[in-house]
């Protein structure tokens, strides 16, 4: 099988993060970890049912590049695998649990579940089921943003297996011909469901996607939110500026199957125990915390009882939320022309 050589991945980070912003990274990273973990249990109960896609492994990702975009301005959409996403939006966690448990305190009213859930506020625009049809999508975001000159942008994240899909060539076409405000954020994972990126692509440069396209890209550590927020503080830049799209791929990895109800026999135990020892994003940054200095064991400890206490909220609101009632299957039907 035809392969290219791999690029080399950024892990050193040249901009400079002081202690408050390092923390905030580590709350967020922690609340999105623990949201997760939490949801698994629900899940695991039974209170959560359908499709379930965690984002344990992946925090550094979202976190790094929301932390460059601005709130209630940028647009964001993605896949499957979107509870991160939420959260790091700022989307409050009472409402995403309670749609992951079909409650009427959801963000779509208990009807949308985990791959369908939507924040007009935060502009968070799903969560989507199908492989790939969040990236035109978050292209005809960018063309409002730019239609409307509002200085918005757009940020299509999407995996691996979705960056194979016709319709994300067909939209990079479209965005760099249009020079639309677009990041196409490719969060590699390394494995599109459970088959590896080699095994999938001819060519696993999915920075590099771009370029027939006029697109410019860059290959970032995933596993780093220093280096991620770096790398999306350049692209941001770029695409905020009238210069049309930019793609980057995040190498990251996701410590639990694809679904809930994959038990991902297709990689090795100690793979996976390599990720989580070597290179988790939360650790890392645990580790820098401690050893500069900026924090104590006690204040950790302390950030970890408020995460927990958020989470533990939030699944108690899901829980004593109502179901909704039969007549909400026929409202948010048709939008009023």
């Amino acid at each position: 099988m035809a392969t290219t050589a791999r690029k080399s991945t950024k892990r050193a980070s040249n901009k400079q993060f002081d202690k408050d912003q390092l923390v905030k990274f580590y709350e967020d990273m922690l609340l999105i970890r623990r949201f997760e973990e939490k949801a698994g249990q629900l899940y695991g109960m039974g209170l959560i049912g359908g499709f379930c896609h965690l984002y344990i492994g992946q925090e550094a990702v979202v976190v790094g590049i929301q932390h460059e975009l601005e709130t209630g301005k940028d647009s964001v959409i993605t896949g499957y695998r979107d509870h991160g996403h939420m959260l790091a939006c700022g989307m409050d966690p009472d409402g995403v649990m309670a749609e992951l448990t079909g409650r009427e305190g959801g963000y779509s009213k208990g009807k949308g579940g985990s791959m369908h859930m939507f924040s007009d506020e935060k502009r968070f625009f799903g969560g989507h089921g199908i492989v790939a049809a969040q990236v035109p999508l978050g292209a005809g975001l960018a063309f409002a943003h730019k239609y409307n000159e509002d200085g918005g942008i757009s940020v299509a994240y999407y995996g691996d297996g979705a960056a194979n899909q016709g319709q994300v060539a067909e939209t990079m076409n479209m965005a760099a011909l249009w020079q639309l405000p677009i990041l196409f954020v490719c969060e590699n994972n390394r494995y599109a469901m459970g088959t590896s990126n080699d095994r999938a692509a001819a060519v696993t440069d999915y920075a590099a996607r771009g370029k027939p396209y006029g697109i410019p890209g860059a290959r970032v550590d995933g596993m780093d939110v220093e280096a991620m927020a770096t790398e999306a503080a350049k692209a941001v830049k770029h695409v905020r500026s009238g210069k049309g799209p930019y793609v980057l791929e995040a190498m990251t990895y996701r410590y639990r199957g694809h679904s809930m109800s994959d038990p991902a026999k297709y990689r090795t135990k100690e793979e996976v125990q390599k990720y989580r020892t070597e290179q988790d994003p939360i650790e890392r940054l645990r580790e820098k915390l401690l050893t500069e200095d900026m924090i104590d064991e006690a204040g950790l400890k302390a950030i970890d009882k408020d995460v927990k206490a958020i989470v533990a909220k939030s699944a108690d609101f899901a829980q004593t939320s109502p179901e909704p009632a039969v007549e909400e299957l026929y409202t948010d039907v048709y939008v009023s022309a």
